[in-house]
């Protein structure tokens, strides 16, 4: 059955989806000119630093959920249901604009800092809130549930791993583009000398 589900709807709709890219994808747009030669980068102080970026960058995503992750954990692991879809919304809203906020404001700091190299950066600084997931998932596992056993160890952390993976490449393509949407708001409008 799912051969027969993969063959019938996956495949089609994949060389669907690779026609359509191929048909309308557009050349990358640059913000702005580049050089030959790298201009070289000035030191920073630590607080201009990738990992603090990175911490900053990952904990004020995170504390915008951090209450609801006990109630998604409890209902995830444990023996509680899980009723408010509206407000799981709402904080997924939260989330997003948060990350999209932080990456712009941290982007900027670090171009005001003469430092260009903000694309790997960008995607670091918000990814870091799947750290920041996993962290707290370690907390609940050792302190507020109830679960022992190997079998119960490896499920619990593997599905989180997975779970804070894609949490960083959500957070992370977010960051990125309003980032590159930034810096190309502000290289159109900049008057260069």
């Amino acid at each position: 059955m799912i051969f027969v589900f993969l063959f019938v709807v996956g495949y089609p709709l994949t060389i669907i989806g690779g026609i359509f890219g191929k048909n309308w994808a557009t050349g990358f747009d640059a913000p702005c000119r580049t050089k030959n030669f790298p201009r070289e980068v000035p030191s920073v102080p630590w607080y201009r630093s990738s990992f603090a970026h990175c911490i900053v960058g990952g904990f004020l995503p995170f504390s915008a959920i951090s209450v609801e992750l006990y109630y998604i954990f409890a209902t995830l692991w444990g023996r509680e249901q899980y009723t408010l879809y509206g407000i799981l919304f709402i904080v997924y809203g939260i989330l997003i604009s948060v990350t999209a906020c932080i990456s712009i404001a941290l982007t900027y700091f670090q171009l005001s800092a003469e430092d260009y190299r903000w694309w790997w950066r960008s995607i670091f600084s918000a990814g870091s809130t799947g750290c920041f997931v996993f962290l707290y998932a370690m907390f609940y596992y050792f302190k507020r549930s109830n679960m022992s056993g190997a079998l119960q160890t490896i499920e619990f952390f593997g599905y989180t791993f997975l779970t804070c993976y894609v949490f960083f490449l959500m957070l992370g393509t977010v960051s990125f583009f309003a980032s590159l949407n930034f810096v190309r708001y502000i290289y159109v409008n900049l008057k260069m000398d």
